[in-house]
């Protein structure tokens, strides 16, 4: 009993200590998730951990539910028109940083190709985890963000395959590569296509089950998550890939308890988070670090300077992306648990360098989180690249009202809506639907007929479920693009 009190204890300080971190890293600009990981060192002083294949379950759980979490938030309104940039940073980006990572690490570990290789698959994804812990709600450039929250969602498939495909390279040398470029586009397909078809069943059973307590629907969407990963990497897909296109569709549906949904992913998001990065700490070993110390400096040095600048202007070179826009991409391509996670899978795998690879990849995600983390909205501000506007997205949520035809949708009025303007008795709305409420400036209004709605208004719309599309026609119009996170 004593060391589960112990353990219990520790547990309990560092999820605390995480959570008071995030204020504090914020007026540093630095990624929280560099306090956990100093936690990680801190407590490897008091207790010995080494179980690797334990950090890997975890690990691989945390990116279902980061990536379930980014996925939920990600508006395909903005994310739409940046596809193919994205796209291409999430495959022909990742493939080139590997590469040019990979041949340094071959001179300058001492490693083969395929070892040098193997370690520039591991870190060439950007974390979406760390990024988002970045950006925050910072003012930056919409477009920029956009397009960094898709690469960073989507690129993470990409770099498990690497990685597991030159592990197997490296355990079977007569392995054909034209093998290993089949399976990819099989499991990226099946990725995609069980994702999308898990999202649909996913928002079905959400808004159609009837369960005893809302509190009961986000472990249902957390649970469609995990399945929706379990099924595909079963089936020989992408599972990482399916759990953020499920995640990209539920979150871009009409959804009930939407608001009871997304904020326990986001605190569920971050405690795996915490976690991960303090996992990291506990298998950190500093006499194993002298050794590799200015190697891995070296490395992370020319992954940030050299690998990752030339990935995004390659495979962004047709894109309508000017030269400030690709050097502050460059410049976000943050390290953090998909690294972590991934570091693991040569030691698992038994490769020979497994140690001094993972040794590597904690100097890489350290020197990354403090030197690019610190100053990415510096850097945003220098190249003016901060201050846009609201584009004016229209905002729903759906309200249940138990068992009961009937709901309340909460709408957020753009600019383009047809309803601004329009006085209440003006509007023609579906029959036996009534606006309730609304809020404008913080301030609750009670609605008359003659009350006239503004853009950027919410309104709290009372009717029945079958008649929802109808009353979303009336007050959007055309105009609605995917629901904000609320």
């Amino acid at each position: 009993m004593e060391l589960i009190g112990t353990l219990l204890f520790l547990i309990s300080v560092m999820l605390i200590i995480g959570v008071l971190a995030t204020k504090f890293s914020s007026k540093l600009g630095l990624p929280a998730l560099i306090l956990f990981l100093v936690a990680g060192m801190v407590l490897n002083r008091f207790m010995y951990f080494e179980d690797v294949q334990l950090v890997q379950f975890i690990g691989t759980l945390a990116l279902i539910i980061i990536l379930f979490d980014g996925g939920t938030q990600t508006k395909w309104g903005k994310m739409k028109p940046i596809l193919g940039p994205a796209s291409s940073l999430a495959t022909l980006g990742v493939l080139l940083t590997t590469f040019i990572t990979g041949v340094a690490a071959m001179y300058i570990l001492d490693f083969s190709l395929l070892e040098g290789l193997l370690l520039g698959a591991i870190v060439g994804s950007t974390d979406a985890a760390a990024v988002f812990s970045v950006l925050g709600n910072k003012n930056f450039n919409q477009r920029l963000t956009a397009t960094l929250e898709a690469e960073s969602g989507s690129n993470d498939p990409m770099a498990v395959f690497l990685t597991v495909a030159l592990i197997q390279l490296i355990q079977m040398p007569d392995m054909s590569i034209w093998v290993a470029i089949g399976n990819f586009f099989i499991q990226m397909g099946l990725g995609l296509a069980i994702g999308l078809l898990l999202g649909k069943i996913s928002v079905f059973a959400i808004n159609n089950i009837k369960l005893d307590t809302s509190s009961l629907y986000p472990i249902l969407a957390m649970g469609a998550a995990v399945f929706t990963f379990a099924v595909t990497d079963y089936l020989g897909g992408s599972g990482l890939l399916a759990v953020y296109v499920m995640a990209v569709f539920v979150g871009n549906s009409d959804l009930t308890h939407r608001f009871s949904i997304l904020r326990f992913n986001e605190g569920f998001a971050w405690m795996m988070q915490i976690i991960m990065f303090t996992l990291l700490g506990l298998l950190v070993f500093p006499g194993q670090l002298i050794s590799v110390f200015w190697r891995g400096i070296l490395i992370a040095v020319i992954l940030m300077f050299i690998a990752r600048p030339l990935a995004v202007f390659i495979s962004m070179l047709f894109m309508k992306y000017n030269f400030k826009q690709k050097l502050f991409i460059s410049w976000a391509g943050l390290k953090g648990a998909v690294p972590i996670v991934l570091a693991t899978y040569p030691i698992v795998a038994g490769i020979g360098s497994s140690n001094l690879i993972f040794n590597t990849v904690f100097f890489v995600v350290l020197i990354s989180a403090l030197m690019q983390g610190s100053t990415l909205s510096w850097l945003a501000e220098r190249l003016k690249l901060t201050g846009d506007e609201d584009d004016g997205s229209a905002s729903v949520e759906l309200i249940n009202l138990g068992d009961t035809d009937s709901e309340i949708m909460k709408v957020t009025i753009p600019k383009q809506s047809p309803a601004v303007n329009m006085s209440l008795t003006d509007l023609t709305l579906p029959d036996h639907t009534l606006i309730i409420g609304i809020t404008r400036k913080k301030k609750l209004l009670t609605p008359t007929g003659s009350s006239v709605i503004e853009k950027g208004d919410t309104l709290y719309v009372l009717g029945d479920k079958e008649r929802r599309k109808e009353a979303k026609q009336s007050l959007l119009g055309n105009t609605e693009r995917p629901k904000k996170t609320i």
